[in-house]
């Protein structure tokens, strides 16, 4: 679905920090149908925006050094919410018990970010949108298609994203039969919660995103052949999809999903 712009509390983005920006950006590229533009960023490094039908999907980059060593090497995902205000929105983090990992800033004229982390320790960014809106796709083969947020303490972030972005929140079935907070905006599902479970320790509290394909035992068969690897069984949801947890060839994890359709 192609989108000319995306509601304020809405997931809107997201990129890839990844030690290896051409090893990454042929593995997403040949495994979903992309193509990459390079752009230039402020820091002078390159920004790859991966395209489709000419429009961005999300993006990745080279990881700075000081990345590298947040993360100990390994690639990681951020994802973006839309805000029409980045300065007071900058302001309700700290004052619901977030932190600032970076304060707003302008990126060119593209728009305006912030990074934050919330009081369970995730990390997310928000973008006040400019000339550039995010995601120009979404929801469709090839494109983001849901975010989702893992932690210890799904209460106080539960309690934290209602109050930042005005969500409503209630739990559902997970597709491993476990508990899942699904959050919403206006009656529009805006993004799911799961408790950090003991079996998947050692893991921090993060956000992660899931990519759109049009038949995911195909596009997991393509993975292990680029060189990833299939984490989880595939699971499926009534109504919206079967899904897998992967990994890509440089460590980043991420969810390949096709979605359910549903007839008119």
């Amino acid at each position: 679905m192609d989108v000319t712009q995306h509601q304020p509390g809405m997931f809107s983005w997201a990129d890839l920090g990844t030690p290896d920006l051409d090893g990454s950006k042929q593995f997403y590229t040949t495994l979903l149908g992309l193509k990459a533009l390079d752009a230039p960023s402020p820091e002078g490094s390159t920004y790859a925006l991966l395209q489709k039908r000419e429009r961005n999907v999300f993006a990745m980059y080279d990881m700075p050094e000081e990345l590298k060593q947040l993360t100990g090497g390994r690639p990681v995902w951020q994802s973006y919410f839309t805000v029409a205000d980045i300065d007071a929105t900058a302001a309700r983090v700290t004052e619901l018990g977030g932190t600032l990992a970076q304060e707003p800033l302008a990126v060119m004229d593209a728009g305006r970010m912030a990074v934050a982390q919330d009081p369970t320790g995730a990390a997310f960014s928000v973008w006040q949108p400019g000339t550039e809106i995010g995601a120009e796709v979404f929801g469709e083969p090839g494109a983001l298609a849901w975010c989702e947020l893992y932690t210890h303490d799904t209460a106080a972030a539960q309690e934290f994203y209602v109050g930042l972005f005005g969500w409503s929140a209630e739990m559902t079935p997970s597709g491993d039969g476990g508990e899942y907070n699904l959050f919403s905006l206006d009656e529009r599902p805006a993004a799911g919660m799961m408790a950090i479970r003991p079996e998947w320790e050692p893991m921090p509290p993060h956000w992660s995103i899931y990519l759109a394909v049009a038949n995911l035992d195909d596009s997991l068969a393509q993975l292990q052949s680029l060189g990833g690897q299939q984490i989880s069984p595939v699971m499926a949801v009534e109504g919206v999809g079967r899904f897998a947890f992967v990994c890509d060839p440089q460590g980043a994890f991420c969810t390949l999903i096709e979605m359910a359709t549903h007839d008119a």
